[in-house]
């Protein structure tokens, strides 16, 4: 079982984030706000939806599944659309997408037995799934923004050429797509030999077995993967329509 952590050795953690705090006035680097901005935000928001998951859990899984769901997807297609301002629909159309991937592995999930339709298992591992998506998709726009920029160019030649947009863009769709999925193709490369998991950590550190454990980290690595994958590759091919006008021109963002 896990040892119980006390409010001061909580306190004392303080300390250590003021290291980089500190290296950051040093060196002039212009984030010692950011980084005591984030953290003081970090501690409020995980005690505050530690409170909030309490509360869900005593629900019936039928209210307090959709509802917190709901939640996180909502405040994940939020942030993630930041990354597309100046696209059109990008806010909807990145929260269908994510609702999506999500039905797609909650029904995976359940279908094969491998949770339970109970907010404890539910919550937490889609969580994870949606939280991925989301960091995957904000990389796939903000590459593609990036891309589009740089590249207007042969882009409209290939235009002028008789090109349809699908045509002229197609390189830089598969740019787009490999940028956003690298980092997870790489952390599942080296899943277990550079670092040990998160959930599997933690289910460890519960006391479960860690051959049960690694299972279970198995499952949401490889969830992680499917949905990342899937999501860069959707918001990529749908939302690239957007860069041109009904005329098949290039429109500027």
């Amino acid at each position: 079982m896990a040892p119980t952590i006390s409010n001061t050795a909580m306190l004392f953690l303080i300390i250590f984030v003021l290291i980089p705090v500190s290296l950051s006035y040093m060196y002039s680097l212009g984030l010692g706000k950011s980084i005591t901005g984030a953290s003081v935000r970090g501690v409020i928001q995980l005690f505050l939806i530690g409170y909030i998951l309490t509360y869900l859990f005593e629900l019936p899984p039928s209210i307090g599944i959709p509802f917190m769901l709901f939640v996180m997807i909502s405040i994940a297609s939020f942030h993630a659309s930041k990354k597309g301002e100046g696209i059109t629909n990008v806010r909807i159309m990145i929260f269908l997408i994510i609702s999506g991937v999500e039905l797609l592995i909650l029904s995976m999930w359940l279908g094969f037995g491998m949770i339970s339709f109970t907010s404890e298992q539910v919550i937490p591992m889609s969580g994870m799934v949606i939280g991925n998506s989301m960091v995957a998709i904000g990389l796939a726009l903000e590459r593609m923004k990036n891309e589009f920029r740089e590249g207007k160019g042969k882009i409209a030649a290939a235009l002028s050429l008789g090109a349809k947009p699908q045509q002229a863009t197609k390189i830089i769709v598969r740019k787009i797509v490999r940028a956003a999925m690298i980092p997870n193709v790489d952390g599942l490369k080296t899943v277990g030999l550079v670092q040990l998991p998160g959930m599997m950590t933690g289910l460890i550190l519960g006391g479960v077995a860690p051959i049960d454990a690694i299972r279970y980290q198995i499952v949401i690595s490889l969830s992680i993967f499917i949905c990342v994958s899937i999501s860069a590759m959707l918001v990529t091919m749908l939302l690239y329509r957007y860069f041109f006008n009904k005329n098949m021109q290039l429109i500027d963002m």
